[in-house]
């Protein structure tokens, strides 16, 4: 296992900075992912840091070594891409050995290797196969395997999932969650997929633009975003944001009402006010109450999100129970408690106190 520490780390193409200054640690043991819209930085951080990318400046450390000059081969990691890049003409065990053979390693420890892999991963009796006799999940376990075998101090994921169904994405994430208990080594992991990032990291980093907008726990993220760009891309569905003006200790919503600001929290002009779906109540009485015509009806099994707009345009979205019956058309009432929102200022920094 090793630590990966990033300092003042920058990217430019020409005159075109595409990674701004990072600093970031990755602590050792741990499943870091780093998550963000195509064209954030990320995997271009990842190359990066794998020795596929030359930085423009800054330092990487991986361990207690400065490894800004050292190639990919010397920095012992490995790396799992987005497409397999399997060897159609070997077999599964020969793929797996491949880059051992090449380091002329004694064949005794090439099969040991590779037999642990193999019984890591489940798939002692795809061995003998080829490439084209596997399915997409078996065919990823593989590109999976041949990082393993190498015994490394860090993995590196590019987007592994990408090229999966919706059914394997879900048994590769479990799959790759389950590894990472087993294994205990350091993990990088690249996607835009919040889902994945918040159902197997210990940490997540948001990226937006070359920058890192946000560091922490999925737990951290979801429920004390720093910020409106973190709160609306982490939560599926995505957190309603609603412009409000500040006067004081409370703020008017539009076209809810009044509400106070968190304890101890004044403020002046606008702002924008951010609750997650599942904390707006079908009905009820809450210190909040608006009615509005529902115009899109989602049903998802164990739940269903309502698209309920109101009389001045805004639309909420509302997450009911999957017992609920609801129909395109009909009017509702809506309540929600503001204590439990998220207050952002004009700048689109959080209000709220608490963790970020």
């Amino acid at each position: 296992m090793a630590s990966v520490i990033l300092s003042d780390v920058r990217k430019a193409y020409g005159p075109l900075e595409v990674v701004h200054g990072i600093n970031l640690e990755v602590k050792s043991g741990e499943f870091l992912v780093l998550v963000g819209p195509s064209g954030c930085g990320k995997s271009t951080l990842l190359r990066m840091i794998a020795g596929l990318e030359d930085i423009t400046d800054g330092t990487i450390a991986i361990g207690d070594r400065i490894v800004n000059d050292l190639p990919a081969s010397q920095r012992n990691l490995s790396m799992v891409f987005q497409s397999y890049a399997l060897y159609p003409h070997m077999n599964v065990r020969k793929n797996l050995a491949f880059g051992l053979v090449n380091l002329r390693m004694p064949r005794d420890e090439i099969a040991r290797r590779v037999a642990e892999a193999a019984r890591i991963l489940r798939i002692e009796d795809l061995m003998e196969r080829k490439p084209r006799q596997l399915s997409g999940g078996q065919k990823q376990r593989v590109a999976i395997g041949r990082a393993i075998v190498r015994e490394p101090q860090l993995f590196l994921f590019d987007e592994p999932l990408s090229n999966l169904d919706a059914e394997l994405r879900v048994q590769m994430r479990v799959e790759l969650a389950g590894l990472y208990n087993r294994l205990g080594t350091t993990m990088i992991y690249v996607t835009h997929d919040q889902t994945e990032a918040m159902t197997m990291a210990t940490r997540i980093v948001v990226l937006s633009k070359g920058n890192v907008e946000q560091v922490g726990t999925p737990y951290e993220l979801y429920n004390f975003p720093a910020n409106l760009f973190v709160a609306s891309f982490i939560g599926s569905p995505k957190m309603n944001l609603l412009t409000a003006e500040a006067s004081g200790e409370s703020a008017e919503i539009k076209g809810l009402g009044k509400q106070s600001l968190p304890s101890g929290l004044r403020a002046g002009g606008p702002l924008t006010v951010g609750v997650r779906p599942e904390q707006v109540r079908i009905g009820g009485d809450g210190p909040l109450v608006v009615e509005g015509r529902i115009t899109l009806v989602e049903y998802l099994g164990s739940e269903v999100f309502l698209y309920v707009q109101l009389a001045d345009g805004q639309v909420l979205l509302a997450q009911a129970p999957g017992t609920a019956q609801h129909r395109i058309g009909e009017q509702t009432r809506l309540s929600l408690d503001g204590k439990q929102a998220h207050f952002f200022d004009d700048k689109g920094l959080r209000l709220n106190p608490g963790a970020s």
